[in-house]
């Protein structure tokens, strides 16, 4: 890596209903969760959060120059978050999908597409993941259990990041490189949708011995974009069993830093 220090925009999440607790009556926060801040910056980089532009603000989504803002920062990290809007990809929502945010939805998608037309690198995790699969023409699963893609839930709730199994590495791409090709390890698992059909011009990285897609990376090496469908901000150390989160982040840093 350089010893130029990346900057890396991290776009929101949306909290449309505030707790009263919390004050700010009839008002929405935008946040991210302070362990993706600090494994970017324990890395190395410097973090700045990308406000989300929506209807009845100030600011309108036509007066938001992405292109702009990519050519500003040194790459995009996606984090999770609610699922998103299957009309992205061609299905009506089902009652297995909750939560969806439309204005996330776009705003990230603008981003995505700005960072990857300026040739800046591209990380996401878990919703970070199937934005990217999506938005480059891929589609999702909107429930592994009721689609019968497996019989072991990738999410339960009360364990949270606790959950979590195990998988394998692919032979061939860049996670081979950087983990070893058949390589098995253990992650946490918060994740109740996932790839589905991949995206043309990328590639399978990594999936659970249920055949889950885990991970996914442009095929185009001369393009870093890469998902995972797990949180490895979360792989902090507490537990020794869990993957090792540094090849990762240092790959992507370095791609940021070039």
């Amino acid at each position: 890596m350089s010893d130029r220090v990346p900057l890396i925009a991290i776009s929101p999440r949306l909290l449309h209903q505030v707790p009263s607790e919390l004050g700010f009556r009839g008002k929405k926060l935008q946040f991210l969760e302070q362990s993706v801040s600090h494994w970017l910056s324990h890395a190395g980089a410097i973090v700045a959060m990308v406000p989300t532009i929506e209807r009845g603000g100030e600011l309108r989504r036509a007066d938001l120059d992405v292109d702009g803002i990519a050519e500003r920062f040194d790459g995009l990290f996606l984090q999770g978050g609610a699922d998103l809007d299957p009309r992205l990809y061609g299905e009506e929502p089902r009652p297995c999908t909750i939560g969806v945010d439309p204005v996330r939805d776009r705003f990230e998608l603008d981003l995505l597409r700005a960072f990857d037309r300026a040739g800046k690198p591209v990380l996401g995790i878990c919703r970070g993941m199937q934005l990217i699969n999506i938005a480059f023409g891929g589609s999702l699963h909107q429930d592994l259990l009721i689609d019968g893609v497996t019989t072991e839930s990738h999410v339960i709730s009360e364990r949270y990041d606790e959950h979590g199994h195990a998988l394998t590495i692919r032979d061939g791409g860049r996670f081979a490189d950087w983990y070893g090709a058949g390589s098995r390890f253990r992650i946490n698992s918060i994740h109740h949708q996932a790839a589905k059909v991949v995206a043309p011009g990328f590639v399978v990285e990594a999936q659970a011995d249920d055949g889950v897609i885990e991970a996914i990376s442009c095929m185009d090496r001369s393009r870093f974009v890469v998902g995972v469908q797990w949180h490895p901000e979360f792989h902090d150390g507490r537990d020794p069993q869990l993957m090792d989160r540094a090849p990762l982040m240092q790959s992507f840093l370095s791609a940021c830093s070039r």
